[in-house]
């Protein structure tokens, strides 16, 4: 994916309100999907704060946790999906470590995207680990575009 797909993409991205239930519904959509294609991924849904939905699915690992929580600090702390910063990372040659970002606690992969509300901004953000970082990112992107269309 290239940094003009991945903006694109993000740009499109918006949802009218989330709170505690829309986690639980997003989280929910990912499991069914995660299920029915018998994917081993570790879903995870946060805000800065606070674990909103947490699930680790058969076949992932203990190791999909950690990557998750820091996939999900990356997106977080750059407001934009974690694939993003990786591709523009990539591009300028620089490592996250770069920016003072240490990997234990921080990912350069792809796979957490923000939850943008409407008029707020980046409030949470969903992610998945366990599949390729291309993949992990498609399915939370095809799952809050579920959410959004409702």
């Amino acid at each position: 994916m290239d940094i003009a797909e991945l903006e694109a993409e993000f740009a499109s991205l918006h949802l009218p309100h989330f709170d505690e239930a829309q986690a639980l519904a997003l989280g929910r959509i990912l499991v069914d999907i995660a299920l029915a294609e018998r994917l081993p991924v570790v879903v995870d849904i946060r805000t800065a704060d606070r674990t909103l939905f947490h699930a680790g699915l058969p076949g992932s690992a203990p190791l999909n946790d950690l990557w998750a929580r820091r996939k999900s600090n990356t997106a977080l702390m750059f407001q934009l999906p974690s694939m993003l910063v990786v591709a523009r990372n990539r591009v300028k040659g620089e490592p996250l470590d770069k920016h003072g970002l240490s990997g234990a606690d921080y990912a350069d992969s792809g796979g957490a995207v923000p939850i943008r509300v409407t008029g707020i901004g980046v409030v949470a953000v969903a992610t998945v680990s366990g599949l390729p970082q291309v993949e992990d990112h498609r399915l939370v992107v095809r799952a809050i575009r579920a959410l959004a269309a409702g």
